[in-house]
């Protein structure tokens, strides 16, 4: 999608959604509390890893997520929503000093939120762990690599 259309669609969504979107696109462990403006006090969160509920422990994970990581960049690339319900997809990027030589990483995932009020109330993230995370780890990412690549021929 051209960034002049996910501009128009930004235009036309709900504050939920525009918001949620310019906090990510800019969002950096030196801006955490940003998360205050765009999530729900009762927020469900889910990503491959976690399942958090309220906004404090969405905070807390955050921190933590963000308190070890050199950069993270998120790029939303496309937007459908309806209603009250959003779909995302998106590339992070992100520079961790102990994963794949402390280069960036770029993966590709994809949100599901729903809106109540102003703020998003139910955040569920869909992405490859392996290529996130699992294939960055020295020995561990050589034998997830093969493993794909015996899976594939």
């Amino acid at each position: 999608m051209e960034i002049k259309m996910l501009e128009q669609t930004l235009q036309d969504s709900p504050l939920w959604l525009s918001n949620f979107v310019c906090v990510y696109q800019k969002l950096s462990k030196d801006n955490l509390k940003l998360l205050d403006t765009i999530y729900h006090e009762n927020v469900t969160f889910t990503d491959p890893l976690h399942m958090i509920e309220g906004y404090d422990n969405l905070y807390h994970y955050f921190q933590n997520l963000y308190q070890n990581l050199s950069a993270c960049d998120f790029v939303i690339e496309e937007i459908i929503w309806q209603d009250s319900q959003a779909s995302l997809c998106w590339t992070m990027s992100y520079q961790h000093p102990k994963l794949n030589k402390g280069n960036m990483v770029s993966v590709s995932g994809s949100s599901q939120i729903k809106g109540q009020g102003d703020k998003v109330i139910y955040h569920r993230d869909f992405l490859d762990l392996g290529a996130m995370l699992y294939e960055q780890l020295p020995i561990l990412g050589k034998f997830i690599k093969w493993i794909k690549i015996k899976a594939a021929s």
